[in-house]
C-alpha cells in the first residue's frame, strides 16, 4: 500500500457564512445539479437557435418553450431521482418509514430514477404542446452528461459512493469507518476512485461522443441521440461497477461483492441490473431511427 494516495482535505460546503445566527453553506452536491441544469439550458437554448441541426431546418422547440420545458426536466431530475431510490434500493426502509421519502437533503437520489423522470417530464410537455416527442428527447439527451459528470465529482468531494478495496497505485483511503471496514486488504483500506470514473466515462466521454454525433447530423435523425445516450450509459455504468463499492444493505459475508443477481461465480449488482436493459432498449432505438432516417440525413 506504499503507493495509495490519501483523500484530499475537501470540504462538502463550497463556504460557510455566519449570518445573523444563520448559517449559509452551499454543498458542492447541490451546486452539482444547478450547474448541469443550467448547463444543460444554456446547451438546449444554442441548439434550438440553429435549425440547420434540426429535421427539415426546423428546431423542434422555440426558446420560450424550452423555459417553460425546464420546470417540467427539473421536477423530473428531484422527483424521479428520489423515487427511483427508494424504489430501487431501499424499499422495506422507506414502507416503514415513508415520510421520510420526503428528506431529500438527507441523500439517497438515483440515476435511473432521474432519467425516467426526466423522459416523463420530456413527453408529457411535448405531448401538451404538440411538439415532437423524439427529437425533444434527444436535446435532453445531449444536454445529460454535464450533469452526471458533474455529480460523480461532487461524490468524490463528498468522500461518498466510493469503491471497491484496491491496491492500485492510485487507490484512495477515503476516511470514515464505513470506507475502512476492509482491513483485512492491508494496514489501510485505499480503495478504487470509482466516482472519478464515472465522471470520466459518463460524464465527459459520454458528453464529447454526443456532441460528435449530434454536429455530424446525428440530431436530424428524430430517436438517434437518444438511443445513443441510453446505450452508452448503460454500458459505462456497468463496466463502472466492477470497481464502484455496492449499497451496504446489499452486503453481506457471504455476498461481500453486493450481488443483487447470481450467475455463477459471477452476479450483478443493483446498478448492473438497472444499465444492462437501457443498454438493449438504446440500441433498439438507434437501429430503428436508423431505419426510419429522412433521405435526407
Amino acid at each position: 500500500m506504499e503507493f495509495v494516495l490519501q483523500f484530499p482535505d475537501i470540504s462538502p460546503d463550497i463556504f460557510r457564512l455566519s449570518l445573523g445566527g444563520f448559517e449559509i453553506a452551499p454543498k458542492w452536491y447541490a451546486m452539482a445539479y444547478i450547474v448541469g441544469i443550467v448547463g444543460g439550458w444554456f446547451m438546449a437554448r444554442w441548439l434550438l437557435g440553429r435549425p440547420r441541426f434540426w429535421p427539415g431546418g426546423k428546431a423542434p422547440a422555440n426558446r420560450a418553450q424550452l423555459e417553460d420545458l425546464m420546470t417540467w426536466v427539473t421536477l423530473g431530475i428531484v422527483g424521479g431521482g428520489r423515487l427511483g431510490y427508494v424504489l430501487f434500493y431501499q424499499p422495506g426502509y422507506y414502507l416503514q418509514n415513508p415520510l421520510e421519502i420526503l428528506y431529500i437533503w438527507q441523500g439517497g437520489m438515483s440515476f435511473h430514477g432521474g432519467a425516467i423522470g426526466t423522459g416523463l417530464g420530456v413527453i408529457i410537455f411535448a405531448w401538451r404542446n404538440g411538439i415532437p416527442i423524439r427529437p425533444l428527447l434527444d436535446m435532453a439527451a445531449l444536454c445529460t452528461p454535464l450533469g452526471l459528470g458533474l455529480g460523480r465529482v461532487a461524490n468524490f468531494i463528498n468522500a461518498e459512493l466510493w469503491g471497491r478495496p484496491s491496491t492500485v497505485s492510485w487507490a484512495v483511503i477515503f476516511p470514515g469507518d464505513a470506507a475502512q471496514a476492509c482491513a483485512n486488504v492491508g494496514e489501510f483500506c485505499a480503495r478504487h476512485p470509482s466516482q472519478l470514473y464515472q465522471a470520466f466515462l459518463e460524464g465527459a466521454v459520454l458528453l464529447v461522443l454526443l456532441w460528435v454525433v449530434a454536429l455530424r447530423g446525428g440530431l436530424r435523425i428524430p430517436g438517434l441521440l437518444c438511443g445513443v445516450f441510453l446505450a452508452g450509459y448503460g454500458a459505462a455504468r456497468t463496466f463502472a461497477e466492477y470497481f464502484r463499492q455496492a449499497d451496504a444493505q446489499y452486503i453481506t459475508p457471504d455476498n461481500p461483492l453486493g450481488h443483487v443477481v447470481a450467475l455463477g461465480e459471477f452476479g450483478l449488482t443493483m446498478g448492473q441490473v438497472l444499465s444492462l436493459p437501457m443498454v438493449l432498449v438504446g440500441l433498439l432505438i438507434v437501429a430503428l431511427a436508423r431505419r426510419a432516417r429522412p433521405r435526407t440525413a
